[in-house]
């Protein structure tokens, strides 16, 4: 008998449905809902074949949400990270140039050139 361990202990997600975590699976059933949503609303107004890629351009965000990290952060995590850092704490880094070589010998060459 073999036993899965990963190798970075702070990856593991327990599977709860389907081998998917409760995460994973509560935005996998929030993707199908949207696509049966616009499936009905949308069904009447446009043919089978828009209806279809209409469903799966709209239940793709929801989807993704589920399975997207970065940097270890979930998508909602970098999403809020994202809004905090670009919109509502905005700073302005200036970068100014030291020369310390120069600024050591400054008096000397100053004082030569005079």
């Amino acid at each position: 008998m073999e036993v899965k361990i990963n190798r970075e202990i702070r990856n593991y997600t327990e599977s709860m449905f389907f081998g998917l975590s409760m995460r994973q699976f509560v935005f996998s059933v929030l993707a199908i809902l949207v696509a049966v949503g616009l499936y009905f609303l949308l069904k009447p107004h446009f043919g089978t074949e828009t209806v279809s890629w209409m469903c799966i351009l709209g239940a793709a965000p929801f989807a993704a949400l589920g399975f997207i990290t970065y940097h270890g952060m979930t998508a909602e995590q970098f999403l809020w990270a994202w809004l905090r850092s670009e919109l509502l704490e905005p700073k302005e880094l200036r970068f100014e140039a030291s020369n310390l070589y120069y600024e050591a010998l400054k008096d000397k060459l100053e004082g030569g050139k005079s």
